[in-house]
């Protein structure tokens, strides 16, 4: 009887039910958008996840803490059962008094943020995109904003205010007057290099309006430049807020977490060593701060893709889609 050898495996050889260009089954894969956020944008992941937390902290907690102005006789207390975060020298309660002035912060943050963009736009969008005497006055005008000391100007100006006038909208339009000029100044190089673009040429040369042109062919390239310049707005303007109101220059009829860290200071809080009526402000406004600048690298990762870490480049490589892209490349190379 003739014995039949089985023929050998060798490399290329397949198992059995595989075919070539087999994709993974899905238990040994990930699709979509689970295996975009994890692996490729955990910065994003967390950054998003910070500024949503402290976010939905201001927005819903003043609806469910009482009211931060009454004032007990208890006096400086430590955290308790009563009261989580303590109590002031006043006997104030100071996760009442976190939750609004959380609030106060991001509606001063969120009001800057969209002005001072609007206004980057406006003169640096426009006056690229028109050129001419137009270009000329806004960039000198851009210039000489953005050759003046940020901070000693918002101090000057917020020192002409009244006290009783100076609310949220006040230092919101004094920070968004006075921080606006270096993103125009971004704003204004990017318009210039796409004004040459043959699509834009050819909205112009079809008769189309100039306003059109800039809403419809470049605005919606800069898309992610307006947003990496308003997340930079709103940290900027949290911090000068906290700044100015340390000072005693703030919202003085609004709370917010610069005015709860200037009472703190005024109550010789870090004497007492009564580190729950400085700490949880100022950790707020770290994490805040700490979250919306992952979003801001993140974003600028998305706009400049050499940004990425190699790392990513290389597990990118190493699924089977690619390899192939890898090696097409390699052989048109």
């Amino acid at each position: 009887m003739t014995s039949v050898i089985p023929p050998s495996s060798g490399p290329g050889d397949l198992p059995p039910g595989a075919e070539a260009g087999a994709v993974p089954p899905p238990s040994t894969r990930r699709t979509g958008w689970r295996a975009m956020l994890p692996t490729r944008t955990p910065k994003l992941v967390v950054g998003l996840g910070l500024v949503a937390a402290i976010a939905l902290f201001g927005l819903i907690g003043p609806v469910f803490a009482g009211d931060p102005d009454t004032v007990r006789d208890i006096g400086l207390t430590a955290p308790s059962g009563d009261h989580w975060l303590g109590t002031t020298q006043t006997g104030q309660d100071v996760l009442d008094q976190l939750t609004r002035a959380t609030r106060g912060s991001l509606q001063i943050g969120l009001l800057v943020g969209v002005m001072a963009t609007a206004l980057s736009a406006v003169f640096g969008v426009i006056g690229g995109y028109l050129g001419g005497v137009v270009d000329e006055a806004f960039s000198l005008f851009s210039n000489v904003m953005l050759v003046i000391p940020g901070l000693p100007l918002v101090i000057v100006i917020s020192g002409f205010v009244p006290a009783d006038q100076r609310g949220s909208w006040t230092i919101a339009l004094v920070l968004a007057l006075t921080g606006w000029a270096a993103a125009a100044r971004v704003l204004r190089a990017q318009t210039l290099s796409l004004r040459n673009r043959d699509y834009v040429a050819a909205a112009r040369v079809a008769g189309e309006k100039p306003w059109r042109v800039v809403c419809v062919e470049i605005l919606p390239n800069l898309l992610p430049v307006l947003a990496s310049q308003f997340v930079f707005s709103v940290i900027a303007a949290i911090l000068s807020e906290a700044g100015l109101s340390f000072l005693g220059l703030g919202a003085s009829n609004s709370s917010t977490l610069g005015t709860m860290l200037y009472f703190a200071q005024n109550g010789f809080a870090l004497q007492r060593e009564a580190w729950w009526w400085f700490v949880p402000p100022g950790l707020v406004i770290a994490a805040f701060g700490c979250g919306l600048s992952l979003v801001n690298l993140s974003l600028d990762e998305i706009i400049n893709p050499r940004l990425r870490r190699p790392g990513r480049r290389r597990a990118s490589r190493a699924t089977p889609e690619g390899s192939r892209k890898h090696a097409v490349r390699s052989t048109a190379a």
